[in-house]
């Protein structure tokens, strides 16, 4: 039996275990869900009876007997197709579900807009897909009901999601709206697939350890060094920089975990659990983070860093790390951004006091809201069937990968790749181009379960795969996805709670830039204070504890 198959009958048979409760469309904020989160009650013994639904097959293909039409709002990528339905997946999708998508490509840089102006308006499609539907959203149109609750709709008709609800508790957490109901099918990245949850690891410049006779960095102190004796050489030509990055964000990330912060990965930026009294702390305002940040300060005011960081452009930053300058820097992958394999990814470095703690983690929940279906949709039951094979490994194979002999082959030593039409493009079409064909994975955001052994990209190449390993030790021992609010406690976490945000990052900047000294850390605290803190932290408290309870 193909591994894929048995193992997606696995999940089937295991998905017989776990119901989603049912929850009704306005919601009194119980439960949802099978108690893995410590709430009371629990799973029914057995899943309720499966309605029937004239036309509707409830298992296996074609989902309906009788063709359907669907319209599908759809977030596109620069890099994607410009024509979903005439790619390979969608066409041979069709042909399989009985099922015609129509998707209504909106770009990504005008897609919010779009999207908002159609919910207003009430005229929307049958279903968002890649839409990136924020939690927020979610819950207004939930609650109007102009987005459905999918609690009876996955229990009856989605085996696979449920199943994966059932492996990774924190997805229902993560998912379930403080209404109780869940609106959404999310765009997934297994917990288990670590490289791509890094995303953008620390790289070095494994040719220039060789060069200065240093060994690859375990510590903040031998990190420091590495990027001292880079400025000092010679190394290309002299116009080495040691570190460089598109601003400093991802650095405060990467380098908090030294310091024993961010314990529970970035998922809610500022909150992770306090070690010490295991309560909910809002990291960002301690002492182990203004040192953090001073470190910073001090790589900064000794030239340490790309001179550009602070304005760098994507494109610009990719084209100097192509020249080969950078000693270290932060992004995807160097083969892929500069076109060179000879880094390393860093694992957890050892902080001052003794930390070490991996904490630039994402969350799996990706994007909460890629799948939802709406109010004016005529098939529920069937759209959430035609979502759900790609939360099976068969479904999520076929999207990623396609068909065995078509789109992808296996090599004698058991890995595979894409087929030379794809590889090697007759039309001199990148990688990337040729994948369009059949494909339309390409810029992400899409609903769906991603793992490491179907997922051709950035993060599972060999050397993103051994970073993920040197970081696993050193992981974060529970991944949080982001809390969820209600609509009033949203109103004061995108109002007050965003002008706190903005000026924390105003202030981080200067402080490690010089602008301002660290002697003024204590005003700075206090005028965060004067912002609302207090209210912050019981919106947060209150939030925090609901995820607990899902």
């Amino acid at each position: 039996m193909n591994p894929l198959w048995k193992r997606n009958a696995m999940l089937l048979l295991a998905a017989g275990a776990f119901a989603v409760s049912a929850c009704s469309s306005g919601g009194n904020g119980g439960s949802s869900g099978g108690n893995e989160g410590g709430g009371e009650g629990g799973s029914p013994s057995s899943a309720p009876e499966q309605e029937v639904v004239e036309g509707l097959n409830a298992e296996g293909f074609p989902i309906v007997e009788e063709p359907i039409s669907l319209e599908f709002f759809t977030g596109l990528a620069p890099s994607n197709s410009n024509n979903f339905e005439e790619t390979m997946v969608w066409q041979r999708y069709k042909e399989k579900t009985n099922m015609d998508i129509k998707f209504t490509l909106v770009p990504f840089d005008s897609l919010n807009e779009r999207r908002n102006l159609m919910l207003a308006g009430g005229d929307y499609p049958d279903a968002f897909y890649s839409a990136r539907l924020p939690a927020a959203d979610l819950m207004k149109y939930g609650e109007q009901g102009t987005f459905i609750p999918l609690n009876d709709l996955i229990d009856q008709y989605a085996p696979n999601f449920k199943a994966l609800l059932e492996q990774f508790p924190d997805l229902q957490k993560g998912l379930t709206m403080p209404d109780g109901n869940i609106y959404s099918f999310p765009s997934f990245y297994s917990p288990e697939f670590l490289s791509m949850l890094i995303g953008t690891p620390i790289w070095i410049n494994q040719d220039w350890l060789s060069e200065l006779g240093l060994e690859e960095p375990q510590t903040i102190g031998e990190f420091y060094e590495f990027l001292q004796a880079v400025q000092a050489s010679d190394l290309a030509g002299g116009n080495a920089i040691p570190f460089g990055a598109v601003g400093f964000n991802t650095l405060k990330y990467h380098l908090q975990g030294a310091w024993g912060l961010g314990t529970r990965g970035i998922g809610n930026a500022y909150l992770d659990i306090d070690p010490a009294t295991n309560e909910l702390r809002f990291y960002r305002t301690t002492e182990a983070y203004k040192e953090m940040l001073e470190f910073i300060h001090q790589l900064y005011t000794e030239n340490l860093f790309d001179p550009e960081i602070f304005t760098i452009q994507e494109s610009n930053f990719r084209a100097k790390g192509a020249e080969e300058i950078y000693g270290a820097a932060i992004t995807t992958n160097p083969i892929t951004a500069f076109n060179l394999d000879n880094y390393v990814g860093l694992g957890a470095l050892e902080g001052p006091h003794g930390d070490r703690l991996y904490s630039h983690v994402k969350a799996p929940l990706a994007w909460i809201g890629a799948f939802v279906i709406t109010d004016k949709n005529p098939h529920p039951e069937a759209t959430v069937r035609w979502i759900d094979w790609f939360f099976s490994d068969e479904g999520a194979d076929f999207y990623f990968r396609g068909i065995e002999g078509e789109t992808f082959e296996y090599k004698e030593n058991g890995t595979w790749d894409y087929v030379e039409d794809i590889t090697n493009n007759a039309n001199g079409l990148t990688v990337s181009q040729a994948r369009n064909k059949y494909f339309t994975w390409n810029g992400g955001s899409y609903p769906g379960y991603v793992q490491d052994h179907y997922f051709m990209g950035a993060e599972s190449y060999p050397n993103a795969l051994e970073t993920g390993e040197k970081a696993t030790p050193y992981a974060p021992e529970e991944i949080w996805n982001p809390f969820t609010y209600t609509a009033e406690e949203n109103s004061f976490m995108t109002s007050v709670g965003v002008d706190i945000h903005t000026y924390m990052a105003e202030m981080e900047s200067k402080f490690i830039a010089g602008d301002t000294p660290f002697s003024e850390w204590d005003n700075y605290i206090a005028t965060i204070e004067r912002m609302g803190f207090d209210k912050y932290m019981e919106i947060a408290n209150d939030a925090y504890e609901r995820y607990r309870s899902n």
